[in-house]
């Protein structure tokens, strides 16, 4: 089987061209635009293999994702580039439209085009992968869950962009016929994730000394999935899932984000010391709360266990102690990072002035 897997470059991306190239058989192609979060050494595990290929370009290039269809002859499309960081949206939301709004557009534009050529046996396999995010649900109380069926409430401009792009996916396949599959996850963590995001920016500052930045009182909570069991998830729901379906993926790992710097702390406690013996928890600093912070997410994922049998094999703290290890273990990954793209100040300050 051929993958196109768009935004390749990307931490969710990245983990599953690793995944699909490492673990099976299939031929990966990567189109990926290479903007500031987009990390080509992320691939280098399989850089070397003759299943892999990279292609530097625009989902919104409708010729270049075009002549690629053409010539690539993809069975799926895993569609995953996208601007996917809450604070710089609120600081620049005109490239969230333009990559999650019109990128999608494009791509599913030049897919149909693509699909209404094919053999109809060749139509019947296709499938559109379109991945998304919880925050399309917009904020919980203290209980419940999100699910399939759940109202969209995006409450920021990157969750807004994304509800947009689900929106279209699901109408293309409505109206056009095309096979589309939308699947809405949980927060990732785990390796080669960009420092921009909580988990590694908490890693990052704390090794070098800085105050830890914890929003409002810490009491906003998360479900934390390992970007692993993830990509197991996409490679399961492209194979096996129902076209028209929605899946939710989470990790059954309710945290508070002050738990999450927290567990953190500990863990580089036991694994990197600070030299004057004391605890790395002394950095926390609270911070002006994030303007619209949604309170609480929280994944129901039982009709992708029950329909598809997947679920998640990471717990948290095992993950966190996976995650810290890997950060410690590849400081040159991330130095290239804080030298050229990132030097892990603070975003999302635009409506605070």
């Amino acid at each position: 089987m051929r993958i196109l897997v768009t935004g390749g470059a990307g931490f969710i991306g990245s983990a599953l061209v690793r995944h699909l190239v490492g673990e099976s058989d299939y031929e990966v192609l990567n189109l990926d635009k290479l903007t500031y979060a987009g990390v080509l050494s992320s691939l280098d595990p399989v850089a070397s293999n003759l299943r892999y290929h990279f292609v530097q370009g625009d989902i919104a290039d409708a010729a270049l994702v075009a002549k690629l269809l053409a010539e690539f002859r993809p069975q799926v499309i895993a569609h995953l580039a996208a601007e996917s960081h809450v604070d710089r949206s609120i600081d620049g939301p005109g490239e969230f439209i333009q990559t999650n709004i019109v990128g999608t557009y494009t791509m599913l534009q030049q897919a149909l085009g693509y699909w209404q050529g094919l053999e109809q046996t060749e139509k019947d396999a296709f499938r559109f992968h379109h991945i998304s995010t919880d925050e399309v649900f917009g904020s919980l109380g203290d209980t419940g869950y999100f699910t399939e069926k759940t109202a969209y409430d995006p409450r920021s401009p990157y969750s807004s962009s994304k509800a947009a792009s689900d929106h279209l996916v699901r109408a293309w396949g409505h109206t056009y016929g095309i096979p589309v599959l939308v699947t809405n996850c949980s927060n990732n963590y785990g390796p080669y994730h960009f420092p921009e995001k909580l988990i590694p920016l908490i890693i990052i500052r704390a090794l070098a000394g800085a105050p830890l930045p914890v929003y409002g009182d810490g009491s906003n909570v998360r479900d934390w999935l390992f970007v692993e069991d993830h990509a197991r998830a996409l490679q399961v729901v492209f194979e096996r899932g129902t076209p028209g379906e929605t899946y939710n993926v989470g990790g059954n790992a309710e945290r508070r984000n002050i738990d999450v710097v927290q567990a953190i702390c500990a863990v580089l406690d036991g694994q990197r010391p600070r030299a004057d013996g004391r605890g790395y928890a002394e950095q926390i600093t609270f911070v002006t709360d994030r303007p619209g912070h949604d309170q609480r997410y929280a994944i129901d994922a039982s009709k992708i266990r029950r329909e598809l049998g997947w679920e998640p094999s990471t717990g948290f703290e095992q993950g966190i102690a996976r995650t810290v290890q890997w950060y410690l273990d590849n400081e040159s990954w991330w130095r290239d990072i804080l030298n050229g793209r990132y030097d892990t100040a603070r975003l999302g300050l635009k409506a605070l002035s």
